[in-house]
């Protein structure tokens, strides 16, 4: 119900990830649904567990054996598929961060989120500083009028541990420098890149969470089908009786 919730709130809160269908590249279709489709089959499927459970239906049972069945089936195959096509997820990894720069001044909601990405990361831009070219207002072209002219967000600064303030000035000009000065006042490394790294240094952990849900998901299952089992058994053992 969490995520039908958010899905809810954002879709009602006019100006919340307005321009989020525009850089996802889905056709028009709002990701906000995709909050409440999940949450609502979610909501189903713990519905229908539990009823089947406390009363015995083993028509529920059955169906939520079924289709958790099924979403462990997608999501391996999900799995298997990102495995194989690594390389086309990268690309379209940096397509979604490019589409975000240009959109970057256009949603203070999609704002805040490449800020806090680039912060966490440690990084500028999809492969380095340079990809801030294709936002209108931080391109160097000579018909630029923007004061942030061959700049960079503050979020692609290097932090001063000094600093209480954010200075949120300290990325203007700075691509007018040469690159082994910019290294000194930006995070030079692209957001892909570190993103691939966090991955690798937190393999076990991505693994292990992964490994924990299949689990959980696989028992539910075998619960389910011994419930049935046990049911149905019941009931035949009365019919014969």
């Amino acid at each position: 119900m969490a995520l039908v919730g958010i899905g809810l709130w954002a879709w009602s809160e006019k100006g919340v990830l307005s321009n989020i269908s525009s850089i996802t590249d889905l056709g028009g279709l709002d990701p906000v649904w995709l909050f409440m489709v999940v949450g609502g089959v979610m909501f189903i499927l713990g519905f229908a567990g539990c009823i089947g459970a406390l009363r015995e239906n083993t028509f529920l049972l059955k169906f939520f054996s079924v289709f958790l069945g099924i979403i462990f089936f997608l999501e391996l195959t999900t799995g298997v598929l990102a495995f194989v096509f690594k390389d086309w997820i990268k690309d379209q990894l940096n397509l979604f961060i490019n589409n975000n720069i240009r959109a970057y001044r256009d949603d203070i909601d999609l704002q805040n989120l490449i800020d806090f990405t680039q912060e966490y990361w440690e990084c500028c831009g999809a492969f380095g500083a340079d990809d801030w070219n294709l936002n209108i207002y931080f391109n160097c072209t000579d018909a630029n009028p923007s004061r942030e002219k061959c700049g960079v967000p503050f979020s692609c600064c290097t932090k001063d541990p000094a600093e209480d303030v954010i200075n949120t000035q300290c990325g203007y000009d700075i691509r007018a420098k040469p690159d082994s000065e910019q290294k000194d006042y930006i995070n030079v490394k692209g957001c892909v890149p570190q993103f691939e790294k966090w991955l690798q240094d937190n393999l076990t952990l991505v693994a292990g969470i992964f490994i924990g849900v299949a689990l959980l998901q696989i028992f539910g299952i075998c619960l389910a089908q011994n419930l049935v089992s046990d049911i149905e058994a019941v009931r035949a053992s009365c019919f014969f009786t």
